[in-house]
């Protein structure tokens, strides 16, 4: 009896209350759009694909420890890079490396510098300029 009054009170001076409801997906889940830094090592070819799976998620920037594939296979360390260059290339991100242990790939919203310019001398002018 009292919800009756709260229906009528929310539907105005209309006294018929049609099956109104809201259909909820509940399976969907609310991710926040963080971007994510991680770490990676690249231990064998195999880890790449754990490094591909976080870039393709959109928000993951991958820094990634080359240095132990690079002492046992560098050939098997030339294929994962590949591989990870051509996801990079496909996502519009970029790769870069640094120093001679570490590659960092972004995906489309960074980039990465990779050429630094060389701040220009400024000219130094004598009093007789002014």
């Amino acid at each position: 009896m009292v919800f009756e009054k709260f229906k009528k009170a929310f539907k105005g001076s209309d006294n018929s209350v049609g099956d109104e409801y809201l259909e909820i997906d509940v399976s969907q889940e609310k991710k926040e759009n963080k971007v994510v830094v991680k770490l990676f090592n690249l231990n064998d070819y195999d880890d790449s694909n754990n490094i591909l799976n976080a870039l393709r998620e959109g928000y993951t920037i991958a820094v990634i420890d080359i240095r132990i594939l690079k002492k046992k296979d560098p050939i098997e360390l030339k294929r994962a890079i590949s591989k990870i260059k051509k996801t990079a290339d496909a996502l519009e991100g970029t790769i870069a490396g640094f120093g001679e242990n570490i590659v960092v790939v972004t995906p489309s919203f960074a980039r990465v510098e990779k050429h630094v310019p060389k701040a220009k001398p400024e000219e130094r002018k004598s009093l007789e300029d002014f």
